[in-house]
């Protein structure tokens, strides 16, 4: 993790998940635990590709990941990838690489209620609960009555009561505590339940779904029009991101920098009215009120416009190529090891 010595010796609460998309739920549990487990940070773990989830209808990581960073947006919730970089694919073995990382640090593995009936399901379930100590907090439908699910039964003697949660960072796993948290209706399976889906031909929409933007035009002119906005404005580093293959949000993805929060908002106003001008009439836009990150949606094109701090600091650039190498076959040997 960016900035983290090996001999902290901090509090921290994991917080693992497909976030697809992330939401105000997960910032939610998040706040609980710095609060109640008297937590110095909170990590979210962005993962690749849950190994009991499908794919199909998985944002690719790096829109998942600058999502869940604009989300996240607290000083003391820090949000990466680090199974991506470590090698890691299930939570035992996450939870155990970052011991190694930070021998001396105090881990929670934090979740939902919902995910204790779950449980059993995962690689390493048991020893998942000797490895780290585990917070569940209270969802709407998963309270109580999941605690008499086969996980929390096997470790019953080992949970903790709720007023002794500020223990649970500095115990000895196995130990877990159920958190009866003010409950959050926010969920990933809602949101993505009413997501627009597109149909195969542009400009087709899924029946009982908003319309779509209108793609009857080529793509190829909107973005060498993005590109001519952005030229003409003085926008800087601009990159263009193919996204063919790669993502069913859009077909490219821009990423220009502005050298003040004036002159990123200024950006992104001209674009959406050119684009408008064009004919382009289903545009949205996010972040103007900040100017730090502003993004333009026009269907077919996502346009982040950053200043050069933030930029730096959510490197789209390279969470793509991160993605791409991720997706290229492994080498021989290394299948046969995993």
């Amino acid at each position: 993790m960016p900035g983290v010595p090996r001999d902290t010796r901090r509090r921290i609460g994991l917080l693992g998940g497909s976030f697809n998309p992330a939401h105000d739920g997960h910032r939610h549990v998040s706040l609980e635990a710095l609060k109640r487990l008297d937590l110095d940070e909170v990590w979210w773990l962005v993962s690749p590709q849950n190994p009991l989830k499908s794919d199909d209808g998985m944002e690719p990581l790096a829109t998942r990941l600058a999502r869940a960073k604009q989300v996240a947006h607290h000083p003391h919730i820090r949000v990466e990838a680090p199974e991506l970089l470590m090698g890691t694919r299930y939570t035992l073995d996450t939870v155990r690489a970052l011991k190694r990382l930070y021998p001396h640090a105090h881990f929670v593995w934090l979740m939902g209620a919902d995910i204790l009936p779950q449980l059993v399901r995962w690689a390493g379930w048991r020893e998942l609960f000797a490895a780290i100590p585990i917070a569940a907090f209270a969802r709407p439908g998963w309270s109580y009555a999941a605690l008499q699910s086969a996980a929390p039964r096997a470790f019953a003697r080992y949970r903790l009561d709720t007023g002794q949660a500020r223990r649970l960072a500095t115990s000895t796993a196995p130990a877990w505590c159920f958190i009866p948290s003010r409950l959050d209706s926010h969920s990933g399976t809602a949101i993505r339940a009413v997501r627009p889906k597109r149909s195969r031909a542009k400009g087709k929409t899924i029946s009982g779904q908003r319309p779509l933007p209108d793609r009857s035009k080529p793509t190829a002119d909107q973005l060498a029009l993005v590109r001519q906005s952005l030229e003409d404005d003085k926008a800087e580093d601009i990159v263009v991101i193919d996204l063919a293959g790669k993502s069913s949000f859009a077909d490219y993805m821009v990423i220009a920098t502005g050298r003040s929060n004036r002159q990123v908002v200024a950006i992104a106003d001209h674009l959406e009215e050119r684009l408008k001008q064009a004919g382009y009439r289903h545009i949205s836009s996010e972040g103007k009120q900040g100017g730090d990150w502003v993004l333009v949606d026009t269907g077919d094109i996502v346009v982040h416009v950053f200043r050069p701090e933030p930029r730096a600091f959510y490197a789209l650039e390279k969470m793509w190529a991160l993605e791409t190498e991720a997706a290229k076959p492994a080498k021989a040997s290394r299948r046969k090891r995993a």
